[in-house]
């Protein structure tokens, strides 16, 4: 996420209340996470196996809860706990805003696009031409849908990330700040749920087809002319990309690429990168050939 103009790391370090190691008037644009992080930008890190991978990361400011040399070029935030203070600048920038209407005042609705009854469209999205918007959608702050996309009763996009950090008594969430991004021609079906971005977008791309009841969390980037069946399950930080198949309650885990090409059929894990341009089965998936070959074997044994 950008800021909405440039501050300084003196700037930053009052607001959340730390020290900082650098140049009072160090410029700041922006917060990310770690795997989307620009140069000019805040990225977060408070356990020691990540330390060496946020300083050297694309960040340009690391908020960190030790006393560490700083890289050239860099400067540090020094907080008891980043986890808390990445939050606090969440809700700084990007404050929760309360609707009043079930279509806000600042959203941006193209010419030849329909919403049926009851549609709720939330503080600044922008939808493109030619668009059906079915009853009882819901369209959270900062989605961006482009033009001739169909959605289908009952879906929401842009709830918030599932993610937590386990605290002795609770589990405290951090702060959904991001967007969702739907492109071009995409179509959505009833009842899927697309989670928002923690800092910055989940993307559906161009020409994408998804089922009924899909759920695609928070950070994903799904590909070009994707077909996606339904009840499949995707999480977060997940890379899809263009013209993959994932037929009917399929699932991922978080942070893994699917090339371009791959089929994964129905009730595949995937728990790993998978190559393109090949089918998949099983849980954990591999390769299709292989796993009907393994339980060819497993069946003889048996006998």
């Amino acid at each position: 996420m950008r800021f909405p103009k440039t501050y300084t790391l003196k700037n930053i370090a009052e607001i959340i209340g730390c020290s900082f190691v650098g140049a009072a008037d160090f410029p700041v644009l922006g917060m990310n996470e770690i795997h989307v992080v620009q140069q000019g930008e805040i990225v977060f890190v408070d356990h020691p196996k990540y330390y060496d991978k946020a300083l050297n990361s694309n960040a340009t400011v690391i908020l960190i809860n030790k006393d560490v040399d700083c890289p050239q070029g860099k400067a540090l935030l020094i907080s008891d706990d980043p986890f808390r203070d990445f939050n606090k600048l969440a809700v700084y920038f990007r404050p929760f805003q309360e609707s009043r209407s079930n279509i806000s005042d600042s959203a941006q609705i193209g010419e030849g696009t329909v919403l049926q009854p009851n549609v709720f469209i939330g503080n600044h999205v922008k939808i493109g031409k030619n668009c059906i918007i079915h009853a009882n959608v819901v369209i959270n702050d900062y989605t961006t849908i482009g033009d001739n996309v169909v959605i289908h009763a009952g879906t929401v996009l842009g709830a918030d990330a599932f993610y937590f950090k386990k605290r002795p008594d609770f589990f405290d969430p951090l702060i959904s700040c991001g967007g969702v991004r739907i492109e071009d021609g995409v179509t959505l079906g009833a009842l899927c749920t697309i989670d928002r971005g923690v800092t910055g977008d989940t993307v559906i791309k161009k020409g994408t087809k998804i089922d009924n009841q899909v759920h695609v969390g928070h950070d994903t980037v799904i590909g070009e002319m994707c077909l996606i069946a339904a009840q499949c399950g995707i999480a977060g930080c997940v890379v899809i990309e263009d013209h993959v198949t994932l037929w009917g309650q399929a699932g991922t885990t978080s942070g893994i690429l699917i090339e371009q090409g791959a089929v994964i059929l129905a009730k595949a894990g995937v728990s790993k990168n998978l190559k393109g341009n090949k089918t998949y089965f099983g849980v954990p998936a591999e390769e299709a050939r292989e796993y009907y070959k393994h339980m060819a074997k497993v069946k003889n044994i048996v006998k």
